[in-house]
């Protein structure tokens, strides 16, 4: 059948993916420096991602392929995601590494990017951790090892609306709040991706230059991968 489906302009796309996280059924991704449609099953042809392409590389065009249908995406995500896919995650318990009185090292509030304020002075000169919200809660440890002595940022690029000003943000943070380092944590899901992305780009367009450092975490919560980027 012919229906609208998503079109993308090689020579116009930039491989921002700042588009990635607005495709709520999964449908972009970023492949070798540039955003790719992975699968026209799971194109709605709503277009929810047009707007959020700087490029204007992504338009609706009407061409033959197969209907789109809700109920098959769900199941192609569920079998292909692993952000999706519900499992049990089996661990030994050691009854004699208990730590429940655990300290924060949470030095600041609001962290979530749509709240926080830019020219709060604790992210003066400070190392900036922006992690995916799912990061603290897969990841044992988080707080001593990774947040100890760093300003925070939260956000996730798949759920949160309006993401485009994140980058403006994060370009901020850098230029005036003059942050030393970024260290970007995310999960190993597809959708994470949009994180990274983000920061590239804030990164690209800053007038500073800043060390920035990517953490991927597995969802038992091991480090995968750390690197400079």
């Amino acid at each position: 059948m012919k229906r609208d489906i998503l079109k993308i302009d090689d020579e116009l796309c930039n491989g921002c993916g700042l588009c990635v996280p607005n495709c709520h059924e999964g449908a972009l991704q970023v492949i070798d420096g540039k955003v790719r449609l992975v699968s026209e099953l799971m194109c709605d042809g709503l277009g929810a991602c047009i707007g959020h392409c700087p490029e204007g590389a992504i338009t609706i065009e009407k061409r033959e392929t197969e209907p789109y249908s809700e109920v098959r995406v769900m199941e192609q995500m569920k079998g292909s995601c692993p952000g999706s896919h519900a499992m049990i995650i089996e661990r030994a318990r050691d009854p004699e590494n208990i730590t429940e009185n655990a300290k924060s090292e949470l030095g600041q509030w609001p962290v979530q990017m749509h709240l926080i304020n830019t020219n709060a002075t604790y992210f003066k000169n400070s190392d900036l951790l922006l992690a995916a919200d799912c990061v603290a809660y897969s990841v044992g440890g988080f707080h001593s090892k990774y947040l100890k002595g760093k300003s925070l940022a939260i956000a996730c690029p798949k759920l949160d609306h309006g993401t485009e000003i994140y980058v403006e943000k994060l370009k901020a943070l850098i230029d005036v709040a003059m942050i030393n380092t970024l260290t970007v944590m995310i999960m190993e899901v597809p959708c994470c991706s949009g994180l990274l992305q983000m920061v590239k780009s804030a990164a690209l367009s800053a007038s500073r230059k800043v060390p920035v450092k990517l953490m991927i975490a597995g969802i038992t919560g091991d480090i995968l991968r750390e690197e400079w980027v």
